[in-house]
């Protein structure tokens, strides 16, 4: 036998290629949520057919001057051409609030830097947000600079003791116009409290409808799980928004994650929507960042925002400033990301 080393070809080595990216399999729709579907209407006359014809005309010549407008707009991350979003105008009343749950159940994707850069640029367009941090770790509270162990009261307390008010819970952010409910690792135990309790899946809408009046929006930051915290998210929101890492792994998840969204919608949220998926991390250089964004747009066709959130070294500098990149850093490309979801998010969301 051969005592010799093993020693590499000569040569460079082989290439490998990478493989493509599989496209994502998608639950089927759940048969509850057709049950109340109602026959067609009965088509209209004869005689009328020549009314509605220069109707049909105008509406035809407008879809026409749309796409003619689109198709000369500049090339945007998700391969269709970028809309221009009109520039958002203040509102003077407030109310009633769209209660927004930032979901995905796999961890580290970016649910805590876009709800709070996305928050902030709303408030910059006027608009009266209430952060609420639904995760244990308060990672939301932390991005904000408050010291989760220094406050009094938490989002615990406001679910799971019927004497506090969301006013004592609320705490004004460094941003004007944005507000918070801190969280700490006291919520960890609600989970396990909220089992033997009655509608447990809707303690959080109760805790929350005061902010309908008060808020224009309410943007719930999500824990990494599809748990009873998740849920009560969901049930208490009118949309939800899926920050994706532009990740194969985390393309994965997304069909578990519509799959709990469609059993809430069924069975407790009718109400419920999807808002949007938006990809965060996305570096536009690598092959797989363009793939995984490819196949989510495959998948969700205009559900997927056209804003992309690129990665940035600001991201974690604003976290240990305590602040949003629109104030820490308001000329950066990271802060003018978010500005445009945000203008994104108001135009899906009229009367907002």
């Amino acid at each position: 036998m051969s005592t010799q080393p093993l020693m590499p070809p000569d040569g460079p080595a082989p290439d490998h290629v990478a493989p493509p990216v599989p496209a994502v399999e998608l639950p089927p729709p759940h048969p509850e949520a057709h049950a109340d579907v109602r026959p067609p209407a009965e088509a209209p006359a004869a005689a009328e057919a020549p009314a509605e014809a220069p109707a049909a005309a105008e509406v035809t010549a407008a879809e026409a001057a749309a796409a003619e407008s689109m198709a000369n707009r500049p090339m945007g991350p998700t391969g269709r051409p970028m809309p221009l979003f009109p520039e958002p105008s203040p509102r003077e009343t407030h109310g009633p609030a769209r209660i927004i749950a930032m979901c995905n159940q796999k961890g580290g994707v970016g649910k805590t830097t876009t709800t709070i850069n996305l928050g902030a640029a709303l408030a910059e367009y006027g608009r009266k947000v209430l952060l609420v941090d639904f995760d244990p770790q308060g990672s939301l509270s932390v991005g904000l600079g408050v010291n989760p162990y220094d406050i009094d009261k938490s989002v615990y307390d406001l679910i799971m003791n019927r004497d506090v008010t969301l006013d004592d819970v609320v705490l004004k952010s460094n941003v004007p116009g944005l507000d918070i409910v801190p969280s700490n690792i006291d919520l960890s135990a609600a989970e396990v409290q909220l089992v033997t309790e009655v509608a447990r899946e809707q303690v959080l809408t109760r805790a929350l409808a005061p902010a309908v009046s008060e808020y224009d929006f309410v943007i719930i930051d999500c824990q990494p799980s599809l748990g009873l915290l998740t849920v009560n998210a969901l049930t208490a929101s009118h949309g939800v928004i899926v920050p994706m890492e532009a990740e194969f792994f985390a393309l994965r998840g997304v069909a578990m994650l519509v799959e709990t969204i469609q059993k809430v919608q069924d069975r407790l949220n009718p109400g419920l929507e999807i808002d949007g998926l938006v990809a965060t991390m996305f570096d536009s250089r690598t092959v797989h960042s363009r793939e995984v964004l490819a196949r989510l747009v495959e998948a969700f066709d205009e559900k997927v925002f056209h804003t992309a959130i690129a990665r940035t070294v600001r991201f974690p500098e604003t976290t240990v400033a305590g602040e949003p990149i629109t104030t820490f850093a308001t000329s950066s490309g990271g802060a003018y990301s978010y500005r445009q979801l945000a203008k994104e998010v108001l135009a899906r969301c009229p009367g907002t």
